[in-house]
């Protein structure tokens, strides 16, 4: 732990009280960056990159971030991009590349946590590569099947570096397969050494994967999280979590009888050139027990069939698309955090509503958040991210027509701040906004009531203006209490 002069201690408090506060999840000054959008607080999901091991690495990020999984977990050996195919991610890449890596990953809205199975041995100078790069990148675990003899040094590394070293275990007879042997050589050791619980490797080793993780309470770092259609068959395979043998259920609740917190990386060894559709049914599974067993975190604002919704829009494959009428989620929000991904096309008009009132009346009820295609246009209070015709963001950050973009909106009360593409462009105090069709500028609105008099709470919606919109990974986490 970082040792703070007294000083910083009172800064840090002061910040930190004041963001709590303001219910924020950026800073002290509101929302200034995208959150984190983990269904049970403390739960980080993520995928393995294996799991997408006939695909480059930069092509395993963006089916990442197309499941609305903020982590990955890197593998060593996969191609990196299809422009740089001669190229594997591994630990040897050049800073030049990493810098790349690391921008690739920021586009995306995905952090690299993880990085592993790669081999750690009794090479001090071997490993210090690969302890390097964990550091650069921003990795906070190595995964690995060290010998038993490497342990001295590997411990007093991970001590240095301040990074943790998880045991996986592959099938019978491999290294680690029996659980207790991951407690023979963390015995004695600094906690910075632990597990990689591989369930789906547990039952392919014919191990219960409940009774093995309560065998590892206190040693378990992370977990490749699988669900296998046998027990105890080593060509098992891979299904959509819930639906298996592994009792994902109670794995769960174990973990969070546990009181675990870390990173479950999904991996995936099944249907590999089309297995997102199943490993998007994962993701809800997990999503759904979460909420469960903790509830408070992330939840997808729309469900899988519409039935919480009032309009007639599209929604296939984790994607809702524009279809005539506007759509409207049923629940009322008063105080939210609201994170979506959007894409538009060549000359879009459309919008968010938020705090809507109504859904028939929409247009004088709530605030509406312009989506467009504005990458082109001056700032004005109608370009992608404004607070339409009453307040213009501060930069232009939306992308060219056919790419991803991300939107994070939250409402506090009075304020209201809106994050696109990793730049805070919006924060607004609709106090300020206290006379009936202007702006507190003194230029004019479209409102016949005073901003500050909209209706809290209020419905979220997605505008009809007859040009194609889409939108992806729609989560909400609600701040009312």
């Amino acid at each position: 732990m970082h040792q703070y002069r007294i000083a910083g201690k009172l800064i840090y408090a002061l910040s930190l009280l004041f963001t709590l506060l303001l219910g924020s999840v950026g800073s002290a000054a509101g929302l200034s960056t995208h959150p984190a959008t983990d269904a049970y607080e403390g739960w980080r999901l993520g995928m393995q990159a294996y799991s997408f091991n006939r695909f480059t690495f930069y092509e395993a990020i963006d089916k990442n971030a197309s499941l609305g999984l903020d982590w990955i977990e890197a593998y060593p050996g996969q191609k990196l991009s299809k422009e740089k195919s001669d190229v594997r991610f591994d630990h040897n890449l050049s800073p030049a590349l990493q810098k790349e890596v690391k921008q690739k990953l920021a586009d995306a809205g995905v952090r690299l946590v993880n990085y592993g199975v790669v081999g750690l041995g009794n090479n001090e100078a071997e490993n210090r590569k690969v302890f390097d790069f964990a550091k650069a990148m921003g990795i906070e675990t190595i995964v690995s099947e060290p010998p038993f003899d490497a342990f001295d040094l590997i411990d007093r590394l991970c001590r240095e570096y301040k990074i943790q070293v998880a045991l996986h275990n592959h099938p019978k007879p491999s290294r680690y397969w029996n659980p207790e042997t991951v407690l023979k050589v963390c015995k004695g050791r600094s906690k910075w050494i632990g597990a990689c619980a591989d369930t789906g490797h547990w039952m392919r080793s014919g191990v219960n994967p409940v009774e093995a993780l309560k065998k590892l309470e206190g040693r378990i770092i992370s977990l490749h999280l699988k669900d296998l259609n046998e027990l105890g068959v080593r060509n098992a395979h891979d299904v959509i979590w819930g639906t298996g043998k592994a009792n994902m259920k109670a794995i769960l609740s174990e973990l969070h009888r546990q009181k675990f917190q870390g990173v479950f990386s999904i991996e995936y060894e099944y249907n590999w050139f089309n297995s997102v559709p199943e490993i998007r049914g994962c993701v809800a599974y997990f999503n759904r027990v979460g909420n469960q067993l903790k509830p408070g975190g992330w939840q997808d604002l729309l469900k899988g069939d519409l039935s919480n919704c009032t309009g007639k829009w599209k929604y296939a494959d984790g994607v809702l698309e524009y279809a005539k009428g506007d759509f409207f989620a049923n629940d009322a929000y008063k105080d939210f955090i609201l994170d979506l991904e959007f894409k538009v096309n060549p000359r879009t008009n459309s919008g968010i509503f938020i705090r809507n009132g109504d859904h028939q009346n929409w247009k004088h009820r709530g605030m509406e958040i312009q989506i467009a295609d504005s990458s082109t246009q001056k700032i004005d209070t109608h370009i992608c991210g404004a607070v339409y015709d009453c307040l213009a963001p501060t930069k232009n950050m939306v992308k060219k027509p056919g790419l991803w973009n991300r939107l994070t909106v939250m409402a506090k009360g009075p304020m209201i701040y809106i994050v696109m593409n990793g730049e805070q462009i919006i924060e607004m105090n609709l106090n300020r906004w206290n006379i009936k069709g202007k702006n507190p500028d003194g230029s004019k609105n479209k409102f016949p009531q005073a901003m500050k008099e909209l209706d809290r709470p209020g419905y979220i919606g997605f505008q009809d203006h007859g040009h194609p919109v889409w939108y992806r990974n729609i989560k909400i986490k609600s701040l009312d209490g």
